[in-house]
């Protein structure tokens, strides 16, 4: 076996560049409460109805838990790639490797998608049609959506490539977009431009079968479960993050709470203020509603910070996969370890990883637009992804309590950690099955349906190959002794 790597060899040795509010940011910026809310509004409000609107706030509630859990991992175990250090000092290597390769393909996969849904948001804010064919090479059609999404990979890259500063001023930026885009037309709507009353969010409840295993209610509450994930990429960070066993805790946890009220605000408010024409027949209520309410200068701005808030989660997704590639490799985890884990020079960047990151999304930006329904079955997997990944930590911590080797660390619950952690597994376990529950959904294409099955056993069977060539190889970095204060 090698010898173990440690946090304090110089060749892998990151920048404490990161502060408690850089780190927020960071999270913030990847959850994106725009994101959250835009990218699944008109697929909950028409699948469900105004009454879609709870599962923001049962969503929000049951992944609060997760965090609370996460907060506590990320205080004992302040590593770069967070999910995959978890569960392999929870568990051992093996697990660890298994539950950050989910993860790892759950990031490559989400920034490729949120690259494609921010191209086209910068296409139609420059007056252009995202559907539009903007190159045909060799037979290959690829509409202006996806080749401004490869553009933004690319600027993405060097954005990152460049340093830690240009991501802080970026995530502040975004932050503030966020906050005009969200609050501040939230706001607007209510008090001048209300439609509806708040009676509204439960005309659904009456329907026949709508709470049912089918129903309406369980299909949007499976959408809104990508609303409320990447609070745990502030760990994805850790060691480029200053005090991180007492800063990253309140960032996890305040990233997830603070997006969650922005986003359960900005909903409601632009549910109670839908006319009902547009109600009844639009496919981008919120766009409709802006356009009509507040004019077509005001939809325009608010175009605009859409396209920011869709930016900087993309950067954030990039960030934290190059991040778990690297954290791998630095435990000979992957093949071509010694190449992926090192750093540039100056700036402390794992360079070669996040340009493997990028290229893997690349060519997934492109098979989408070559493969039938590759584009449909990326958004289907990613949010089965990420909870499919949050099982390993969230089941490794009971585990290590029933087997009475968990020691808390610094940032703990106290007594009621252990029902804590007991219900966040329930949750996540829940969440996972409603949404890679095989329902009727694409009757043309019924494979679809099982996509995230599909997925994740195939992800399985090449992880465990991968894994069983690397056997004897891998070990996990050794943590003795952290300086958490260490800025070279």
């Amino acid at each position: 076996m090698s010898a173990k790597p440690s946090v304090h060899d110089s060749e892998h040795t990151l920048k404490r560049e990161f502060t408690l509010w850089s780190s927020f940011a960071f999270a913030f910026a990847f959850i994106s409460p725009i994101v959250a809310l835009y990218g699944i509004f008109g697929l909950g409000y028409s699948t469900a109805g105004p009454s879609f609107w709870w599962n923001f706030l049962i969503v929000f509630l049951g992944q609060l838990l997760v965090s609370f859990v996460f907060a506590e991992l990320v205080s004992r175990w302040p590593l770069e790639g967070s999910i995959y250090q978890w569960s392999g000092r929870l568990i051992g290597q093996g697990y660890g490797w298994l539950a950050g390769w989910f993860y790892m393909w759950t990031l490559v996969v989400a920034m490729a998608t949120v690259a494609i849904g921010a191209g086209g948001f910068v296409a139609r804010v420059i007056g252009q049609d995202p559907t539009a064919v903007a190159l045909n090479i060799g037979g290959l059609a690829m509409s202006k959506q996806v080749a401004i999404g490869l553009l933004i990979l690319v600027l993405g890259t060097i954005a990152n490539i460049t340093g830690r500063t240009v991501l802080k001023i970026l995530m502040t930026g975004s932050i503030i977009a966020e906050i005009l885009g969200s609050i501040g037309l939230g706001l607007l709507l209510l008090m001048f431009h209300r439609n509806n009353s708040f009676s509204v969010v439960t005309d659904g409840f009456s329907q026949h079968n709508y709470l049912s295993l089918s129903g309406p209610f369980l299909i949007t509450m499976a959408f809104v479960g990508f609303s409320f994930v990447g609070f745990e990429s502030a760990g994805s960070i850790a060691e480029e993050v200053k005090n991180p066993k007492q800063n990253l805790p309140k960032a996890i946890i305040f990233s997830i709470s603070f997006v969650a009220l922005v986003v359960i605000f900005a909903s409601l408010a632009i549910i109670l203020s839908i006319p009902s024409d547009i109600a009844a027949h639009s496919a981008d209520p919120v766009y409709d509603t802006l356009k009509m309410e507040l004019g077509t200068g005001a939809a325009k701005f608010a175009e605009i910070l859409f396209t920011i808030g869709f930016l900087a989660s993309f950067l954030a997704l990039q960030t934290s996969a190059s991040r778990i590639i690297w954290a791998f490799a630095r435990d000979n985890a992957l093949p071509a370890a010694k190449t992926l884990s090192k750093l540039s020079k100056k700036q402390k960047q794992p360079v070669t990883s996040l340009f493997i990151a990028t290229g893997i999304g690349a060519v997934m930006m492109i098979l989408s637009q070559t493969t039938p329904n590759f584009y449909t079955l990326m958004i289907n997997f990613t949010t089965g992804g990420f909870y499919l990944a949050f099982l390993f930590p969230l089941a490794g911590v009971i585990i290590s309590r029933l087997t009475g080797k968990w020691v808390p660390g610094p940032f703990n619950f106290g007594k009621a950690s252990k029902a804590i952690s007991f219900i966040a597994l329930i949750w996540a376990v829940f969440m996972f099955l409603d949404i890679s529950w095989p329902r009727v959904v694409y009757t043309g294409s019924r494979y679809l349906d099982f996509s995230v099955w599909i997925a994740s056993i195939g992800l399985f069977v090449v992880g465990l190959a991968i894994s069983t060539y690397l056997k004897g190889r891998m070990t996990l970095v050794a943590v003795n002794d952290i300086d958490e204060n260490e800025d070279a």
